[in-house]
């Protein structure tokens, strides 16, 4: 089954497919459920089979654990786990580390800093929910960098992946397009809105369409196929993106911008040289025209909410708006800046062990109950300097990408998608599977996909194994 997927000779028909089973979803957990054991049945022989490319297992996990999001809508569990994301990519680096060759040395040194927490609690109120919730998030990235450390894979391949990412997403956005109410029968405030995120949390939506509008950006820009027609792929762009603003939860549509920021960054930096030897997109012919169908995604939802959303993105309120509340950092970030105070709070009163995994929310004097949302301020009051010496770490890896690939536009990719993992921990920590997911394909070793002569009566196994 997952090689029907990858070789993607039907591309509308698995576009469809994702939308439908999202669909299903609204009624009945079933069709997801049957479809991601599917998927895990016929993907054992590969999972399995000897291979010097990781490139097959990890395209199986980034597709398997794409679901999480729609898993939990379909309320799946215990059937698919509500932690499907963190099990799952645990499990699979795991057994990658086991089977290849990895060099992420780094991450090894980071799992070290995580080991003390986990027996320090200083509240006596963790359990082990409260573990699972706060340090699975830190030890699958640090598992990712041990795994996808210099692994090699073609640009083709890396489309591949990103590919396998968004298909799960269609079934999202088919879920909450089918959940949505009129529009007549809404009235947009400046919250978060969860009558257009399928009754679902709105950050965790808007984060997953975020990355589906950034990532149908990036498959836009470089001519990777996707549905294999253009107007269809402007057309899923913007459905991501106006579904997305729909939640009027910034955090994820803040990423898609900046991630798309990165890669024009790189892109406009370009020598003559560089553009005419790599091929590079050309800005008003390809890169234009994809950011434009954002653009009309929202100035249609501005429209349609009455200026609400340009009043949500400058940070207002209806108390700021009223004057009966002054907008502030705090205001802005909808109480994040709070938490983030009371964890450097905590810090400086544990500096060196910290207070223990899951244990900062409840004895943060700020936000006292609430989970943590900024990882970095989570991993100082939790770990302490081992935490930071964690971050740093990742940071390190990060501004080791400014060199990473010598075409520009491979560069502002893998750059971004590091920012993106990044900028996500800071609204959302490491609660779903984007931020390990990202890092992880950021530290690709990606290289050129060689044109091959064209071979006659190819089989679907051969051209498997060439995507190897």
């Amino acid at each position: 089954m997952i090689k029907q997927l990858i070789l993607n000779k039907y591309p509308l028909i698995w576009i469809l497919f994702h939308i439908a089973l999202g669909l299903s979803a609204t009624f009945s957990p079933i069709p997801v459920i049957v479809w991601f054991y599917l998927v895990i049945i016929t993907s054992l022989g590969l999972i399995l089979k000897r291979s010097e490319s990781p490139f097959i297992l990890i395209g199986i996990l980034l597709y398997l654990i794409s679901f999480e999001l729609l898993a939990r809508m379909a309320r799946t569990s215990p059937f698919i786990p509500y932690e499907l994301g963190k099990y799952l990519l645990c499990a699979g680096m795991i057994w990658g580390i086991l089977k290849y060759k990895t060099g992420g040395k780094e991450g090894w040194i980071m799992l070290l800093c995580l080991v003390p927490a986990i027996f320090i609690d200083v509240t006596g109120q963790v359990v082990s929910s409260d573990l699972v919730f706060n340090i699975l998030g830190p030890v699958n990235v640090a598992l990712v960098i041990v795994f996808f450390y210099k692994q090699q894979v073609t640009t083709r391949q890396l489309s591949h992946l990103l590919r396998m990412i968004v298909y799960p997403m269609l079934g999202v956005l088919g879920y909450t397009i089918i959940k949505s109410p009129d529009f007549k029968e809404v009235e947009f405030a400046l919250g978060a809105n969860v009558d257009w995120s399928g009754g679902f949390g709105s950050n965790q939506v808007s984060t997953l369409f975020g990355l589906g509008a950034f990532f149908m950006f990036i498959l836009m820009i470089n001519r990777w196929k996707f549905s294999g027609y253009v107007l269809i792929d402007a057309l899923v762009l913007f459905a991501f993106s106006f579904q997305g603003l729909l939640t009027f939860s910034r955090g994820g549509m803040l990423g898609a911008v900046l991630g798309i920021m990165v890669v024009l960054f790189f892109l406009r930096g370009a020598s003559l040289l560089d553009r005419k030897k790599y091929k590079l997109p050309k800005i008003g012919k390809y890169v234009l025209p994809a950011i434009l169908v954002a653009v009309v995604a929202y100035l249609a939802v501005d429209e349609i909410t009455g200026g609400m959303l340009s009043l949500r993105y400058q940070g207002e309120t209806m108390g700021t708006l009223e004057g009966s509340k002054v907008k502030s950092l705090n205001s802005v970030t909808t109480g994040r800046f709070e938490i983030f105070e009371g964890d450097i709070n905590l810090w400086t009163e544990h500096f060196f062990l910290g207070v223990g995994a899951g244990a900062s929310r409840f004895i943060r004097e700020t936000m006292t109950g609430t989970v943590a949302h900024v990882e970095l301020s989570r991993l100082l009051a939790e770990h302490g300097l081992l935490g930071l010496i964690y971050f740093l770490i990742l940071c390190r890896l990060g501004f080791q990408l400014f060199k990473s690939n010598p075409n520009p536009l491979i560069r502002g990719i893998l750059m971004a998608l590091f920012v993106v993992a990044m900028y996500t921990t800071f609204h959302a920590a490491m609660r779903t599977f984007v931020t390990p997911a990202l890092i992880g394909l950021s530290l690709l070793s990606v290289k050129l996909t060689e044109k091959k002569k064209p071979v006659q009566q190819v089989s679907p196994r051969a051209k498997v194994e060439t995507l190897v």
